[in-house]
């Protein structure tokens, strides 16, 4: 057994450090209605932290990896659970070892690159997102649709020979055929504002750069959509890579309980910090095996 460090959370929610396969691996089948979550992207950042998920010098090893974790996923989703997935692409280094520091974004800056994946050339977009929808599709899951999150204040790209990268992608995927779908609680207005209709696969939604001392923060009004057609309240969500907590923010703004998993100290500590701010994070931590049987739905 995989014993956690966790820190104590109020409502039935809790946030577990450690490393996201050893802990999912622990935890009960069949748990939680939906999981919001957006893994490290490939070789776009350095956490600081040993073993790292998108550190890997392979493309198929980060592929594998992230699919043997959402096959953990998988497993502790109820059978009408979902998966809300939010990844990002990339171009090859063309085989250079480091990036060097972007005036306008200082966290491109990296002391290693992959190498080039095999069968591609410099400068091609890789398609990550499209290879690991493929591959979680092929591992059992159901994928239901791609989402474009358009990002109308795209950080700039200093780049001449193509567009500028304003948009990632969100996969739906669902662990069944028949799974839990409010679509009603996601309409949007007809263009005449007179009406609604069904949630379009196009969300425009700004980033929000808010001084929080992490690489990649969630923009509030993506998690809330996610959260609003896969769960109800007082529902079990998942964010197997926490990072600095928007997803359990939201959770608790939204009345959702929430188990988050984050191998950074730090990150973890700066999530509860933003989703519990009147708890005194000194004196807070506590070991216990993750099997949550107090948020156990």
């Amino acid at each position: 057994m995989h014993w956690s460090v966790s820190l104590v959370c109020p409502n039935d929610s809790r946030i577990i450090i450690g490393d996201a396969l050893a802990q999912l691996q622990e935890l009960p089948d069949d748990t939680f209605q939906t999981c919001v979550t957006s893994p490290p992207y490939w070789g776009l950042r350095d956490y600081g932290v040993k073993n790292q998920i998108g550190a890997e010098d392979n493309l198929s090893d980060y592929i594998a990896h992230l699919t043997n974790i959402f096959g953990e996923v998988r497993r502790v989703l109820r059978p009408d659970g979902t998966l809300w997935l939010n990844i990002g692409d990339a171009y090859t280094s063309g085989n250079r070892t480091w990036r060097g520091r972007d005036r306008r974004n200082a966290a491109r800056a990296m002391s290693y690159r992959p190498p080039t994946p095999r069968g591609l050339k410099p400068k091609d977009l890789i398609g990550i997102p499209w290879r690991l929808a493929f591959a979680l599709q092929e591992d059992g899951w159901y994928l239901r649709s791609d989402i474009i999150w358009y990002k109308p204040n795209a950080q700039p790209e200093s780049v001449k020979d193509r567009p500028t990268q304003a948009h990632e992608y969100l996969f739906l995927l669902s662990k069944s055929e028949k799974y839990y779908y409010d679509y009603r609680a996601v309409k949007e207005p007809t263009e005449d504002l007179r009406s609604f209709r069904n949630c379009r696969s196009l969300w425009s939604i700004r980033t929000q750069p808010n001084g929080i001392p992490h690489f990649a923060v969630f923009p509030t009004d993506l998690v809330k959509r996610c959260l609003m057609a896969g769960s109800k309240p007082r529902d079990l969500v998942l964010d197997p890579f926490l990072g600095s907590g928007t997803v359990g923010v939201v959770c608790r703004e939204m009345d959702r309980r929430f188990v988050g998993i984050e191998l950074k100290r730090e990150y973890a500590a700066l999530a509860q910090g933003r989703m519990f701010p009147q708890l005194e994070i000194d004196g807070e931590i506590e070991s216990r095996s993750p099997n949550l049987p107090n948020v156990k739905a």
